[in-house]
């Protein structure tokens, strides 16, 4: 209840004169971080083969097909003219290749083996590696080495439809230009082996990409590296029989290739020996370079992929970390909230537990209110219902709605309206603490029940001379919604659960509004209620702990307050505390260094507040992307079972903070459906919150509408009584 000013923005009008409403910049901010990083995430599980990736393969088939020039023939498979032919490669020349690299640990190895010899060899790149790792196919460009294309995504071709086969070519001849500038005209097609083992379903492919002017290139010596059977059997399963030349196959990439590495010392420097060269394909068969430059367009497009998939890749990998560090944040707070809380029920609930002397003199009551006709009625009545002497201020913040006339005509005893212009719930406060007759200064708001007893037990605490501000229980009264019994479950567990947590740490983050209890000399002290945040419970709440008060939660000051019914008004309440929480934060950030008091809290308590209540809940939407990306991509079992661990452990919280507030269990039913929609809007609001302070933004408070319809437990309100406790006829 800060400035309740009007916005005077103004919405563009039509042609005809109808008005037509723009979609706010703060909603657009948040829409297109999550657009730009839900395509992050596609692109990056595109080049890791999570997405539009086809692991089949082909059973074997008849070869009728297949002209017996090419069974016979050759590894070197050339279709381009129409016309099929195979070479050999000329005695004592040997070509290595290595298939489905670059990787970041062994084509670098690779490299250096081959470098250490002057020998040469061909890469099949698969776009994915190579888009992910372009510094390496650079490398082997300027190594001398020759590249040639093993698709995109490796998939088998021939289960594979033209234009997926065009996409696969086009896909990795984008990343080849991005990563090293150039084309080439070598394929190999993934799963393939020697000539004579090509059929009906795999030489139609062969045909067509020949069409499309490449050079489709076979092996005919296998290494079986992939088995990994050992240095030595990887050593004579490449060496050719006869001085004979031989394409070879060897795989830089796909799982541990440590025995490849071993073997190809050895290998390059036996056969060096013994009179072979290893050449490119190119240089042994005498022909004309492979590569060609990619020029114009084609670079740009290429230099763009490459760009786009490393960042998707940083942006990913900061993703990832922030899913840890928001699953420790989680747990941990779960953890804390688990243990402190059970060490908080457990002193305050001891027999004979006391804060010191009982406190019976009387309480100033503040209701700061603004149009509230439709609730005030309840709230003064439940409040002179009081088991324990009080005065009532009705403040007044210049209601239109005769707000003020329905409080005065009541006539009930110790209730007065104390009226000023409209200036804000702040300034109201502050009117009211001037007004006050007592030391004890209890603060809730308008469309807030008290119980009986709720007065009594909130001032309890001050028998303790180091109590400064008490906390209460607030409650949802309108429940019984669907949007209400989630927000019932967000304060039993997330706001009560977290009060017992910071009490015992002395670090309690907020006094609610709805109920809440100050010293006056603390609230001297620290100079009253701020209008500099959106947040003043917070904003208060914080400045007495740096002022050196305890600030205590009092579970059994239950009071009953009415939540927003709508997500429109859900989602203006929200986004006012968690950018006011946000502004207090820092206003007070120069706790974290200096002494004393204020020290301690900054740093105890304004890290905490700021992980779990900031930070966490940013992040905590990480939780439900990896969610979604594994549902749809997998492993969708383990990933389904990961969440309903994270929802079991949060339905132990809830279950046991609902025991603590005696609490029934049957509204932990919409749990799971609150953790897959609400959690969601709150992360918007507060992504949204973080925009508008990083933005330099200014938030107006925003009036919610209100219905008046919560009451007491069981729908009556107390008759009233005087300040002695009896009942007034």
């Amino acid at each position: 209840m800060a400035s309740r000013t009007r916005r005077s923005g103004r919405a563009s009008r039509a042609p005809g004169g109808s008005r037509r409403r723009r979609l706010p910049m703060r909603l657009l901010l948040p829409l297109f971080v999550l657009v730009a990083l839900g395509a992050m995430l596609m692109l990056r599980g595109y080049v890791h083969s999570e997405v539009l990736a086809d692991h089949r393969v082909g059973p074997p088939a008849a070869n009728d097909r297949v002209p017996k020039d090419i069974l016979k023939g050759g590894p070197v498979i050339d279709t381009r003219s129409g016309k099929a032919t195979s070479l050999d490669l000329p005695d004592h020349e040997l070509v290595l290749t290595f298939d489905d690299g670059p990787d970041p640990m062994w084509t670098p190895k690779v490299l250096d083996v081959l470098k250490k010899h002057d020998a040469h060899a061909v890469f099949f790149i698969t776009g994915t590696m190579a888009s992910r790792y372009p510094d390496l196919v650079q490398r082997m460009v300027d190594e001398g080495h020759e590249i040639g294309l093993h698709t995109f995504n490796h998939p088998d071709l021939s289960l594979q439809s033209k234009s997926r086969v065009d996409w696969e070519l086009s896909q990795n001849q984008l990343a080849l230009a991005g990563a090293a500038g150039i084309r080439t005209s070598l394929f190999r097609p993934p799963y393939s082996s020697f000539a004579q083992n090509m059929d009906n379903n795999t030489w139609p492919v062969t045909e067509y990409i020949g069409s499309k002017g490449y050079i489709t290139i076979v092996n005919d010596t296998d290494s079986e590296d992939w088995r990994r059977p050992g240095a030595e059997q990887i050593i004579r399963n490449a060496t050719p029989q006869k001085g004979h030349g031989a394409i070879v196959l060897m795989h830089d990439s796909g799982g541990d290739r440590s025995q490849t590495v071993a073997a190809l010392d050895r290998y390059v420097s036996g056969l060096t020996d013994k009179g072979y060269r290893f050449h490119t394909l190119t240089a042994a068969l005498d022909a004309p370079s492979a590569h060609t430059p990619a020029a114009g367009l084609e670079s740009l497009k290429g230099e763009a992929w490459v760009f786009l998939v490393q960042a998707s890749e940083k942006v990913t990998g900061v993703l990832v970390a922030g899913l840890a560090v928001v699953g420790v944040l989680v747990f941990g707070r779960l953890g804390l909230m688990l243990i402190l809380s059970v060490a908080h029920a457990r002193r305050v609930r001891r027999r004979g537990f006391r804060w010191g002397d009982p406190i019976t003199e009387p309480v100033s009551v503040l209701v700061p209110a603004y149009n509230e006709a439709k609730c005030i009625e309840q709230t003064v009545r439940s409040l002179v219902a009081s088991d324990h002497p009080i005065e009532v201020l009705v403040i007044d913040d210049g209601s239109s709605d005769g707000t003020a006339r329905i409080v005065e005509n009541l006539g009930l005893p110790g209730v007065r309206v104390v009226r000023q212009l409209n200036a804000g719930k702040p300034a109201a406060l502050n009117r009211g603490i001037a007004n006050a007759k007592y030391d004890l200064i209890v603060m809730m708001d308008g469309d807030t029940v008290f119980e009986p007893t709720t007065v009594r037990e909130l001032v309890q605490p001050f028998g303790d001379p180091r109590v400064g501000a008490v906390a209460g229980n607030a409650k949802v009264g309108n429940r019984d919604s669907l949007i209400g019994a989630w927000q019932h479950i967000e304060y039993v567990m997330g706001f009560n659960l977290d009060r017992r947590m910071y009490d015992v740490l002395r670090c309690m983050p907020t006094i609610p509004g709805a109920v809440g209890a100050f010293r006056r000399s603390a609230l001297e002290r620290v100079g009253g209620m701020s209008d500099d945040t959106l947040a003043e419970d917070t904003d208060i709440t914080m400045a007495m702990h740096r002022d050196g008060w305890h600030v205590v939660y009092a579970e059994k000051a239950v009071a009953w307050t009415e939540a927003p019914e709508s997500v429109q008004q859900l989602w203006s309440q929200r986004y006012r505390w968690s950018y006011g929480t946000m502004q207090a934060i820092w206003k007070h950030r120069r706790s974290i260094v200096e002494r004393g008091p204020s020290g301690r809290f900054g740093r105890v308590g304004m890290p905490l507040v700021s992980m779990f209540m900031v930070v966490a809940p940013l992040l905590a939407p990480l939780i439900d992307v990896f969610l979604l990306y594994g549902l749809v991509f997998g492993p969708t079992e383990k990933t389904i079972g990961a969440w309903l661990g994270v929802l079991a452990v949060q339905g132990v919280c809830a279950a046991y903070a609902f025991h603590l507030d005696k609490e029934r269990m049957t509204h932990l039913i919409s749990l799971p459906l609150q953790q897959i929609l609400y959690r969601q809007l709150m992360y918007v609001v507060l992504l949204q919150s973080w925009i508008t302070a990083l933005t330099g933004g200014r938030l107006r408070w925003q009036k919610l509408r209100r219905t008046g319809a919560v009451g007491l437990p069981g729908g009556g309100t107390p008759a009233p009584q005087a300040m002695d406790g009896r009942p007034v006829g």
